[in-house]
């Protein structure tokens, strides 16, 4: 995920926060989850920049607090370097220690690494001393896998749960799933089909030894005759995989 954050040289220091398309940064992370398995010393994570522009990068943890800061960071990770320059088709390494923390060992945990990318100045004229900076946020999950745990990451994509259930206040239908794994399950999107219709959800992540509620779009009153459930999991490489499964009742 990419947050903008936009910056000027008059009262607009920091006026919030937009999300932007991953295409406008000039700094990428190469992948897009990072797991940390706890039987590692550390893990490494490749930035690179593509750009024709150095930047400054400043690179933090956090355990699910969107507005974080590096001042704010709560994850237990030594992130080394904290801060550096990359030049124009040049790349760094990442290298994140686990520092310990009291964490739950028969489950995964998740936290985000945050990427802030910081472009130079622009080169103004006299004529032109007002201008605005943007600097450009990524955000991608973090997992602490605990040694011995049952089962694989993707067993656990295959052996969701599902349920059709009405919303609350008469707002339609959703999907429930239910993860009985100690993985979490990054979801793209889920379809219902009935008969010839299909009805979409959002992506989302279902917790270990817990559930997730994807509200169907368009879905109000309750399905008749056959159903049939697609679903596109995301591996720990960032794949896509695609899933079919019943609907409990």
């Amino acid at each position: 995920m990419k947050q903008a954050v936009w910056r000027g040289t008059l009262a607009l220091a920091l006026a919030g926060s937009v999300w932007a398309s991953g295409a406008l940064a000039g700094v990428v992370i190469s992948g897009t989850r990072v797991v940390y398995k706890a039987e590692d010393r550390e893990v490494t994570v490749k930035v690179n920049n593509p750009g024709k522009e150095p930047s400054l990068v400043q690179v933090w943890a956090d355990s699910g607090n969107e507005k974080s800061v590096p001042d704010t960071a709560d994850a237990p990770f030594l992130i080394m370097p904290p801060i550096f320059r990359v030049d124009p088709t040049k790349g760094q390494t990442l290298r994140l220690t686990f520092t310990g923390a009291d964490l739950p060992k028969d489950r995964e945990s998740v936290f985000w690494l945050n990427v802030l990318d910081v472009p130079p100045l622009p080169k103004a004229s006299s004529e032109q001393r007002n201008f605005m900076q943007v600097a450009f946020r990524s955000r991608i999950k973090l997992f602490y896998r605990p040694s011995g745990l049952s089962g694989t990451s993707d067993d656990a994509a295959d052996k969701l749960s599902w349920s059709l259930l009405p919303q609350v206040g008469g707002k339609g239908y959703l999907l429930r799933a239910t993860n009985q794994a100690a993985y979490h399950v990054s979801l793209n999107r889920a379809v219902l089909l009935i008969g010839k219709h299909e009805y979409e959800t959002d992506g989302g992540m279902v917790p270990p030894a817990g559930s997730h509620d994807f509200p169907l779009k368009d879905l109000k009153n309750k399905p008749e005759g056959s159903l049939k459930l697609n679903y596109e999991s995301i591996n720990d490489y960032g794949a896509a995989v695609m899933h079919s499964a019943p609907l409990l009742p």
